[in-house]
C-alpha cells in the first residue's frame, strides 16, 4: 500500500519584476499537518515533484498561533492565515498564492506597507507623550468595552483588504481594517481627544466614501470582527463631523 501524500501547487515569483510560475511539491502526509508545517518541510528539503532541487519557498510568519497576522496568503482561492489552515480540511492539490492586493516581495511574501501607512494616516493609536506617571486613566463603560474588545482583535493580517474588491492598485481606498480601528480608538475615553482628526482623515480621498459595501471583509476576517458594523457607525460619525466642520 502506497504512503499517503499531500500535493502543494505554489505560485512563485523571484521578485516583483519577474514572471510568476507554478511549482508543485509532494510531501508525506502527517496527522495534524498545517500549511506552515508543510512549508517548513519544503524549506528543509526543497525538491519539487519532478525530483529537481529548487530554491526554498519564501513566506512570512511569526507567532504560528493566529495572533501576529504575518502568515496571510491565498489558500485554495481564499485569503486566510496559513498557520490555522489544516491540511485535513483542504481540498487537494492545495494551491498557495500570495495576496494580490499588496506588492510581491518574493514567492508568498508580500509588502503590507500600504495597510500600515493607512493606520498612520488615521492615527490608529492613543498619543500620550512623556514617561511620567499620569495616574489612572478614565474608565470605559462595560457595555462599550465589550464591543470595543471585539474590534481590538485585529491583527493587521491584511485578509480583509485582500477580500475587498475596492482595495486594488487602481484605488487608494485605505480598506476595512484601518476604518474599524478609527471606531475603536475614537470609542476610548482618551483616544476620543483625537476623534476629529481621525474622522477628518476618513473624509479625505481614499477614505470611507471609497467603500463599496460589498461586505466581503466581514466574511473573510479570521477574527470575526464586525467590520461592516464599524463602517456603518463611521458613516454616521463622519456625517455629523462634516456638519460640525461646516458650521465651525
Amino acid at each position: 500500500m502506497s504512503e499517503k501524500q499531500v500535493t502543494f501547487r505554489i505560485l512563485r515569483q523571484t521578485d516583483q519584476n519577474s514572471e510568476p510560475y507554478e511549482e508543485e511539491f509532494v510531501l508525506p502526509y502527517r496527522p495534524n499537518m498545517n500549511v506552515i508545517s508543510a512549508l517548513m518541510e519544503i524549506r528543509r528539503n526543497p525538491v519539487n515533484s519532478k525530483g529537481e532541487t529548487t530554491t526554498p519557498v519564501v513566506w512570512d510568519m511569526n507567532c504560528l498561533e493566529e495572533v501576529c497576522g504575518a502568515c496571510s496568503m491565498v489558500i485554495n482561492g481564499k485569503p486566510r492565515q496559513s498557520c490555522t489552515a489544516l491540511v485535513d480540511k483542504l481540498e487537494q492539490p492545495i494551491r498557495l498564492e500570495p495576496m494580490k492586493t499588496f506588492p510581491i516581495v518574493r514567492d508568498l511574501m508580500v509588502d503590507r506597507s500600504r495597510m500600515f501607512d493607512s493606520l498612520k494616516k488615521v492615527k490608529a493609536w492613543i498619543p500620550i507623550d512623556g514617561t511620567y506617571d499620569l495616574g489612572p486613566g478614565p474608565r470605559m463603560a462595560e457595555s462599550k468595552r465589550q464591543w470595543a474588545y471585539e474590534l481590538s482583535k485585529c491583527m493587521t493580517c491584511g485578509v480583509c483588504l485582500e477580500a475587498c474588491p475596492n482595495v486594488n492598485s487602481k484605488s487608494d481606498f485605505i480598506g476595512p481594517a484601518p476604518l474599524s480601528q478609527v471606531r475603536l480608538f475614537n470609542a476610548h475615553p482618551t483616544g476620543e481627544m483625537n476623534a476629529k482628526e481621525r474622522l477628518d482623515a476618513l473624509m479625505e480621498e481614499g477614505g470611507l466614501s471609497a467603500c463599496g459595501n460589498s461586505q466581503n471583509c466581514v466574511q473573510a476576517c479570521p477574527k470575526g470582527i464586525p467590520l461592516t458594523t464599524s463602517i456603518a457607525a463611521l458613516n454616521r460619525s463622519t456625517a455629523l463631523q462634516s456638519f460640525k466642520n461646516f458650521f465651525g
